[in-house]
């Protein structure tokens, strides 16, 4: 089939992922009880967000913590795990969805703070949830070619802003059912933060071998979630049906040279309990071997697959092999296989 092929790293390993939560817990119930009217007067069920998405809370940052102050905590820690100097690193991608400006790059910021070289190249790269599925891919590539030796990986977002205005917008008396099922997905975001290191698997030996995978696009649905800061429209059903099928084409193509079927861990970007459970339906997955943390965490965007990964890795050991599976609006998807 044409499309992309799906791809092998020589010789780069993870040697440590890390997240940092943010402090304020948000409930589901909450946002219910400022949207009351609204939910009544459109005749929508109590505990809408909770039933349907499965999402009990989503964490917002403290007052005066940002989301990239957050992205430096996370690539500080994961510095600091991985035992790798700052002056050693030659690449920072920045693959947070928040930003305050269009520019300068978001990265500039945590690059300086994090106290990386001059030689260290920074950006940030923007793919909505699949970012952080890219960089590493990105990363991985300029480590097998030996342009770099290290890589740090940072991601951070902040859901707070674009909720607030999407529930002022939602309580007022105009809203119709339409409007409140095009901004649903909005109010299952959170606040999070994560980081990545990555360096040469041969100068690592017990890390972790980041192996390879697959990449897919279906550009035809890049109309159905388009977000800003002040709020997210999203066809719901079209974006679900539309991610299925690009992960079972990505699946179906990658399996001739790659064997999924039976991996110790399945790593996903965390949505909501529909999503999950069509994609354990649609490729046959042990429900067993795919973690959740939505329920207490929310989307977080690009952050809640690494941030599932750093959860899971006190629980993995030795030779254990975990697929990354994603899916960004776009729509894109991918899957990254590493080795325990």
């Amino acid at each position: 089939m044409a499309g992309n092929a799906t791809f092998r790293h020589s010789n780069t390993a993870l040697l440590s992922v890390s997240s940092v939560e943010a402090p304020r817990i948000v409930s589901s119930t909450d946002f219910d009880r400022r949207l009351a009217s609204t939910l009544q007067r459109l005749k929508f069920p109590p505990r809408l967000l909770e039933r349907v998405a499965g999402i009990t809370h989503r964490r917002w940052w403290a007052a005066g913590t940002s989301f990239d102050d957050a992205a430096v905590e996370a690539g500080a820690k994961a510095l600091a795990e991985a035992g790798i100097e700052a002056s050693d690193v030659g690449l920072l991608i920045n693959t947070s969805v928040t930003r305050r400006n269009l520019e300068p790059s978001v990265a500039v910021k945590i690059h300086h703070s994090l106290g990386l070289p001059s030689s260290a190249m920074n950006f940030d790269l923007a793919n909505a949830c699949l970012g952080f599925v890219n960089a590493l891919t990105l990363a991985a590539n300029m480590i097998d070619s030996g342009q770099i030796r290290y890589a740090v990986i940072v991601n951070g977002e902040d859901a707070q802003l674009t909720q607030e205005a999407t529930l002022a917008r939602l309580q007022r008396p105009e809203t119709t059912r339409d409007d409140f099922n095009r901004e649903f997905a909005t109010l299952t975001l959170g606040s999070g933060a994560a980081a990545a290191v990555l360096g040469p698997a041969d100068e690592h030996p017990g890390a972790h071998r980041v192996v390879g995978g697959v990449m897919r696009a279906g550009t035809e649905h890049h109309e159905l979630c388009v977000g800003g800061i002040d709020g997210m429209n999203t066809d719901t059903k079209g974006l679900l049906d539309g991610g299925l099928q690009l992960v079972v084409d990505a699946w179906q193509e990658a399996q001739p040279e790659w064997d999924w079927a039976a991996m110790d861990r399945y790593v996903t970007h965390q949505v909501s309990n529909a999503y999950t459970q069509a994609i354990i339906d649609a490729i046959d997955l042990d429900p067993d071997k795919v973690p959740i943390t939505f329920p207490h965490w929310g989307n977080v965007g690009p952050a809640s697959l690494p941030m599932t990964l750093a959860a899971e890795a006190q629980s993995l050991g030795s030779g254990d092999r975990v697929l990354c599976m994603g899916v960004g609006s776009g729509l894109n998807t991918a899957m990254l296989e590493i080795v325990w």
